[in-house]
């Protein structure tokens, strides 16, 4: 026998393992039961084991509004130091296309979207599924955009997919912003982006736009693992935009690097005004600080956290 050596592109590995998933859930439970290849409450909650925090009915981790704010602010570079510091190096993911940017952040807890190509048996069966859970519509991408709640960001793999990708135009864009006041974000693209701008406070994060519809893709999963680029996406997680990409802070390190964060920008802020004052030289600024120094920031830092109460 001739042993093939083949590489196998890291899309095909993902869809593989998304496959699989899903035939491990379906088959878990009776059909009637079955979501979809979503996770099930408890399969959600063992992949977020390190949130001990507040979750929705189905198992995601809720990360609380106040921290949500507090990233705001947030940089992919602070945030990556965090990130990085715990052993998560693929956070972050790049090259968007923003529809509607603003001079705001987006921030958001996420909920996932899984799509391939379409294979007729089985998305026959992924009709069949969605009917008896009575989903609304055979567009299925409108199933998702069903469970969004406020603070949400959806986040959909359509594995790139441009012509025939197009997830949302400005009826489903709108259906989005008003469950969750938030925007979208897409490995694929979208349509109607006339009336998407028209709709205020929506920002949508895609990979291109074209006027075609939806076709010939089927979603094999809601609140199931997904993955950009390198990045690995698992719902709950809090995306945080900045001119640079999207990161994807794990639950759980959502307040850490809120914290850093802030700290980083409040030294900046006290070395940018010593520069301005003449009382340091660039040299002291941008090395070690000296106790003396340290303990004048620290009088500063006292000051603004006060401030931000």
């Amino acid at each position: 026998m001739r042993l093939v050596s083949a590489t196998i592109s890291r899309s095909v590995v993902s869809s593989l393992a998304c496959f699989l998933l899903i035939a491990v859930c379906l088959t878990a439970v009776p059909l009637a039961q079955a979501q979809l290849g979503t996770f099930d409450k408890e399969k959600r909650v063992a992949i977020t084991h390190k949130w001990t925090g507040a979750r929705a009915e189905d198992g995601r981790p809720l990360v609380p509004d106040e921290i949500l704010k507090r990233l705001k602010t947030a940089t992919a570079e602070e945030a990556w130091g965090v990130l990085r510091g715990e052993g998560y190096n693929y956070q972050f993911t790049g090259e968007w296309q923003v529809i509607s940017p603003g001079p705001e952040r987006t921030v958001g807890r996420v909920v996932t979207a899984q799509f391939m190509p379409v294979r007729p048996d089985m998305n026959e069966m992924i009709n069949r599924v969605g009917a008896e859970e009575g989903r609304v519509s055979r567009g299925q991408n409108s199933w998702v955009i069903d469970t969004l709640q406020p603070g949400d960001i959806l986040v959909v793999d359509m594995f790139g997919k441009i012509k025939d990708g197009t997830f949302a135009g400005d009826n489903l864009a709108t259906a989005i912003y008003t469950k969750s006041k938030n925007g979208l974000v897409v490995n694929g693209s979208v349509r109607d982006v006339s009336g998407i701008q028209e709709i205020e406070g929506f920002r949508a994060y895609v990979k291109g736009v074209d006027p075609s519809a939806i076709k010939d893709v089927m979603m094999v999963g809601i609140n199931i693992p997904i993955r950009i680029g390198e990045t690995t996406i698992l719902p709950g997680d809090i995306m945080v935009s900045d001119p640079e990409g999207l990161t994807f802070i794990p639950p759980h390190l959502a307040e850490k690097v809120a914290d850093s964060s802030e700290r980083i920008q409040m030294r900046d802020k006290w070395g940018h005004q010593m520069l301005r004052e003449g009382k340091y030289t660039p040299g002291q600024i941008d090395t070690k600080w000296s106790p003396e120094m340290e303990k004048e920031f620290e009088a500063f830092a006292a000051k603004e956290r006060a401030r931000r109460q």
